[in-house]
């Protein structure tokens, strides 16, 4: 069915009146398209990745170079979807490291309002991973599709507590993969 906003009612999950650009944890979760595994495997307690699963983590830790003010975390790659822990502090010397590449002029964009957003770097995030992805697919003569599902998942960790079971939850993902409800 084609959206019809008369019908479609899309509200937002982030937490209204809250800065996203704000210093502080963050746990966020983004699934692939209709949660078809293009990351990989899970064999054992272990994630094997595959090419696009590569170009996932990859791009992953490359965010730490590409928003000043990203700290990489906790995360994991898992067959259809991500899961990771952003830590945005307080610096203030925005795009001072983005590269020229013409695929990150949202990015500047995005850095030239101010600090950038979660939604800035998941953005960014999926949009690079997509584009890498796609040109791999290409090169194999395939159709990919569209990779990633509309949105994303955050919760905002406000305590140490919270922060621990999260991480705890994260690194243990793969071992549970069969429990998990991402697991088709």
């Amino acid at each position: 069915m084609k959206y019809n906003p008369l019908i479609h009612h899309r509200r937002s999950i982030r937490l209204k009146g809250y800065d996203y650009s704000k210093a502080g944890a963050y746990f966020i979760t983004i699934c692939c398209e209709d949660r078809i595994n293009r990351f990989g495997k899970v064999s054992g307690d272990e994630m094997i990745l595959n090419q696009s699963g590569t170009i996932a983590y990859n791009e992953w830790v490359n965010l730490a170079e590409r928003f000043p003010n990203f700290e990489l975390d906790v995360f994991q790659i898992m067959p259809n979807h991500m899961h990771g822990i952003i830590v945005l502090s307080d610096q203030t010397t925005v795009g001072a490291t983005l590269t020229v590449a013409q695929e990150e002029d949202k990015i500047k964009m995005a850095t030239a309002r101010g600090a950038p957003t979660i939604a800035d770097i998941v953005g960014a995030y999926k949009s690079i991973v997509s584009n890498a992805c796609l040109q791999l697919f290409k090169s194999h003569n395939k159709t990919m599709g569209k990779l990633w599902q509309r949105n994303y998942y955050e919760h905002i960790i406000r305590d140490e507590r919270a922060y621990q079971n999260i991480s705890n939850y994260i690194i243990n993902n793969p071992g549970k993969w069969n429990e998990d409800k991402f697991h088709l």
